[in-house]
C-alpha cells in the first residue's frame, strides 16, 4: 500500500478540432484588423485533461493513491465519474456552483499551427478549495490559478507536508519575487529546460544555486532525458526511446507522477528520475493526456528493460 498524495492543480476539459485546410490561406494579412473567419472542423474530440487530472491519471497506473485537489465546475460530471471508476479518490474535488470547468478549445490546421481560447473557470477559485487537515506523504503544486497555488503552497508548508513546485504553464505568472516565494515553500523544483532559462533569469540565481536550498531540482530536456540536481551534484539520467512519437500533451505531467511514485517508495532521486522518464516515454506515444493505459505489468518490464529496476511488488 503506498501513501496519499495530494496532487494540486487544474482539472479540465480539451475540446481539440482538425480543420482541413491551412489558416494562412484563408487569414488574410492586410485584413486582420478586421478579422471575421469560420473553419469548418470535420473532426473533433474532447480529452480529460488539467495538470491535476494527469498527474493524478498517471500515479493511479503506477499503483499510487493520488488525491486530485482542484476546482471544477457544475459540467464536470463525467469527469468525476471517471475518477471514481478508477478508484482515485475525488474528496478534494470541489465542485463550485455556477461555474464551469476550465476548459481549452483548440482548433489546428494541417501545418500544426494552431488558434486557441482558454476559459478557466471553476479553476480561478482553486484558493477556496481548503486542504487543511488533509494527510500525505508527498504533494505537488502544479500549474493553476496563481493564487490557489500560493494557497496550496502555504497550507502544505503549515502542514509539514514536503511538496514538488511545478511551475509549467503557470509560469507567465510569477515574477522574481513570487518565484523565491514559493521556492522558500518547497521541497522541489521540476521544470523544463526552456522554463530554466527563465526561472534564472527573474531570480537571479543558476539551478545548482536554486538546488543548493532544495532537496533536489529537475530539469526535463525531451528526448535527451533529465538533469538532476541534488546533494551538490548534477547527473544527467538518460531517456527511455519511446515506441513511437504521437503526441507530447501531458507528457510532463506524466513525468511528475513517475517523481511522486518512487517518493512515496523512498526511492533515491535517480531511480525516481528514471521512472518519471519512462512514464513521459509512455504518454508521447499515445494522443490526448490520459489515453494512455499501460498495466502495472507493462510499466514494470519496461523499466527494468531500460534501467534494470523494477517497481515494487
Amino acid at each position: 500500500m503506498t501513501a496519499p498524495v495530494l496532487v494540486c492543480g487544474s482539472m479540465a476539459f480539451d475540446t481539440i478540432a482538425v480543420f482541413d485546410g491551412r489558416f494562412k490561406e484563408h487569414i488574410l494579412p492586410d485584413r486582420i484588423q478586421s478579422l471575421s473567419v469560420s473553419f469548418l472542423v470535420p473532426s473533433m474530440r474532447k480529452e480529460f485533461g488539467g495538470c491535476a487530472g494527469n498527474i493524478a491519471y498517471n500515479l493511479k497506473l503506477l499503483g499510487g493513491q493520488p488525491v486530485p485537489v482542484a476546482t471544477v465546475g457544475e459540467d464536470a460530471a463525467d469527469y468525476l465519474a471517471r475518477f471514481t471508476a478508477m478508484g482515485i479518490d475525488t474528496s478534494r474535488l470541489r465542485v463550485m456552483p455556477d461555474t464551469f470547468t476550465a476548459q481549452c478549445y483548440i482548433t489546428t490546421d494541417l501545418d500544426d499551427n494552431q488558434i486557441a481560447a482558454f476559459h478557466p473557470g471553476a479553476m480561478e477559485l482553486s484558493a477556496q478549495n481548503d486542504l487543511t487537515g488533509a494527510q500525505a506523504s508527498w504533494a505537488i503544486v502544479a500549474p493553476d490559478a496563481k493564487a490557489g497555488m500560493f494557497a496550496h503552497a502555504q497550507r502544505l508548508h503549515a502542514a509539514g507536508i514536503p511538496f514538488i513546485f511545478d511551475l509549467g504553464q503557470a509560469m507567465p505568472l510569477f515574477d522574481g519575487a513570487d518565484l523565491d516565494r514559493m521556492l522558500g515553500l518547497a521541497q522541489v523544483l521540476t521544470v523544463n529546460d526552456y522554463e530554466a532559462g527563465v526561472v534564472e533569469q527573474r531570480t537571479g540565481r543558476s539551478m545548482a544555486q536554486i538546488a543548493s536550498q532544495l532537496q533536489a531540482v529537475v530539469v526535463t530536456r525531451g528526448a535527451a532525458g533529465a538533469t538532476l540536481l541534488a546533494g551538490g551534484t548534477e547527473t544527467q539520467v538518460p531517456p527511455v526511446r519511446p515506441t513511437d512519437i504521437v503526441d507530447p500533451t501531458g507528457c510532463g505531467d506524466a513525468h511528475r507522477a513517475g517523481l511522486l511514485y518512487g517518493l512515496t517508495q523512498g526511492w533515491n532521486w535517480i531511480d525516481c528520475c528514471r521512472l518519471a522518464n519512462l512514464m513521459g516515454a509512455i504518454k508521447i506515444a499515445s494522443r490526448g493526456p490520459q489515453n494512455h493505459a499501460p498495466t502495472r505489468a507493462d510499466i514494470d518490464a519496461r523499466l527494468r528493460q531500460a534501467y534494470g529496476i523494477g517497481l515494487p511488488a
